[in-house]
């Protein structure tokens, strides 16, 4: 018998669909009934209106910010009375408080809550996007929907700006669905991708869709006549912010049919720290003194790293001939005209000569 985990008040609403373990992965899923899913810029202290069906996520990227926001709900959930055990004694425990990439929360009644909140009036002009914590289109969507019940809710409204960021070939599944909005709003999707090269990929992210399945995702959404561009977050200093690396990429991301491209520098927060830092130390130890010293203080790598890589990117997307895609990852500053050909403020120390 599957149990399920309700950590907030239930709405009345239909049942949720079974949750539990997923067969063959130690991955186990919670129904939560959310009592909001659109955020507002005030809230998040971002330019757009974000949505985020899951809480947590099993690509497990190292670098994720969200973790904290895994931690909070969970503890959130474990203070009240919707914690107790539901589904009589096979009822599941609260997820333990770490594992964001093992214990996902799913917000099941999304789709039925996002057009009862949604008042396109107090929108504006402002984009509403999903997928800015957690990615919409990891593996549980396969199972539960969620992300695409929340697109089928927006079919009857008109002019929003909507968003999409995913690193996952599973977005192509909702191509039909995409379309539709397409003709009714204004749809931008971002594929995330931060580097060609795989490996390097695999140590960073231990479990997200290969390189070339996320270019062959963004070719599919382009021929289907969508807006798609590349997101190219987080840039890892000294890791993945090679000049030939990001020409090679965005070269690539126009190939496959992208139309502009964004990208943002990595940030470390308290939750990145803990798991970013150890992985550094051990996977790339040449660098770990100058992170240290770069990120001692603040989430980012400095006002002149920001701003040299800005220039980078204004750079490399004029000579492939890619938009800035303003409003989703922007790097922050403003990238001058100057050459971006001098070196960055933090670099892998090069190879010592061979004799």
């Amino acid at each position: 018998m599957t149990a399920q985990l309700s950590l907030l008040p239930r709405a009345p609403a239909s049942p949720p669909p079974p949750l539990g373990a997923a067969p063959g992965r130690a991955t186990t899923f919670y129904a939560i009934q959310a009592r909001s899913v659109l955020n507002n810029p005030a809230a998040t202290h971002m330019p757009f209106w974000s949505v985020n069906p899951y809480i947590g996520c099993e690509f497990g990227c190292t670098y994720c910010y969200a973790r904290d926001a895994h931690r909070y709900a969970v503890e959130r959930g474990a203070g009240g009375p919707a914690s107790q055990r539901v589904g009589g004694s096979a009822g599941q425990a609260l997820p333990r408080a770490d594992p964001f990439e093992t214990d996902i929360l799913v917000k099941v009644n999304a789709a039925a809550l996002l057009p009862r909140t949604l008042n396109p009036e107090r929108v504006g002009g402002q984009p509403i996007v999903i997928g800015t914590a957690t990615d919409p289109y990891q593996p549980a969507e396969r199972r539960y929907r969620i992300t695409r019940g929340l697109l089928e809710s927006l079919l009857p409204f008109r002019g929003l700006h909507l968003g999409i960021i995913t690193k996952s070939p599973l977005i192509t599944r909702d191509v039909d669905i995409l379309t539709r909005l397409a003709e009714r709003h204004l749809v931008r999707i971002y594929i995330s991708l931060a580097a060609l090269d795989g490996r390097l990929v695999r140590r960073l992210e231990a479990r997200s869709p290969a390189p070339h399945a996320r270019l062959r995702a963004l070719a599919r959404l382009a021929q289907a006549g969508l807006d798609v561009g590349l997101l190219a977050a987080p840039i890892i200093p000294g890791i993945t912010d090679g000049r030939d690396q990001l020409a090679a990429l965005f070269r690539a991301a126009k190939e496959a049919g992208a139309r502009r491209v964004s990208g943002e520098a990595l940030r470390l927060g308290p939750a990145a720290r803990r798991h970013f830092l150890p992985l550094l130390a051990r996977e790339f130890p040449e660098l770990a003194e100058r992170y240290a010293h770069r990120y001692a203080h603040r989430h980012s790598a400095g006002p002149d790293y920001i701003a040299a890589l800005a220039r980078r990117l204004d750079a490399i997307r004029r000579e492939v001939g890619l938009e800035d895609g303003q409003g989703v990852g922007r790097t922050g500053g403003q990238a001058d005209r100057r050459s971006d050909e001098e070196n960055l403020p933090i670099r892998r120390p090069a190879d010592p000569p061979t004799r």
